[in-house]
């Protein structure tokens, strides 16, 4: 009788270990997913925010402020996962350097383990200053 107490929590045991391993797994490949995609999305929505009217006549890099967010919102609603709830935040947005800071916390969705709902707050956050070379707009002559 002993032995099969054993063999039951040793397969309590491994049914634990393994629905750790599953809500580990999504919230670590999900952080990494967003991570990412926060990253990406950044570095392209400041390049198409570039005031290419101001470089032109002034050959200093500025951004517009409001097409960086609404190119920001639109590329991130477009690849988000949608089974998370996101919340952007901006701060810091200088138009000239260009210096964005942009934070994304997303919450994942409801786990139940043994009747214990939980659910995990992931926090991204990205700086970034866009730097574009000097002599991108002039043409070499020989």
């Amino acid at each position: 009788m002993k032995e099969s107490y054993w063999g039951y929590w040793l397969i309590l045991l491994g049914v634990f270990v393994i629905i750790i391993m599953l809500i580990i797994q999504n919230v670590t490949s999900s952080n990494t997913q967003d991570y990412y995609l926060v990253k990406e999305i950044t570095e392209a929505s400041m390049i198409d925010a570039v005031d290419l009217g101001y470089y032109r006549k002034y050959g200093e890099v500025r951004i517009i402020k409001e097409k960086f967010v609404e190119n920001f919102l639109r590329r991130f609603a477009e690849s988000a996962n949608l089974s998370s709830t996101y919340e952007v935040s901006f701060y810091d947005i200088y138009e000239a350097p260009p210096k964005v800071s942009v934070k994304v916390s997303s919450s994942s969705k409801v786990f139940n383990v043994f009747g214990d709902a939980s659910t995990f707050d992931v926090v991204n956050k990205i700086d970034s200053i866009l730097e574009l070379n000097p002599d991108l707009g002039k043409e070499e002559t020989e």
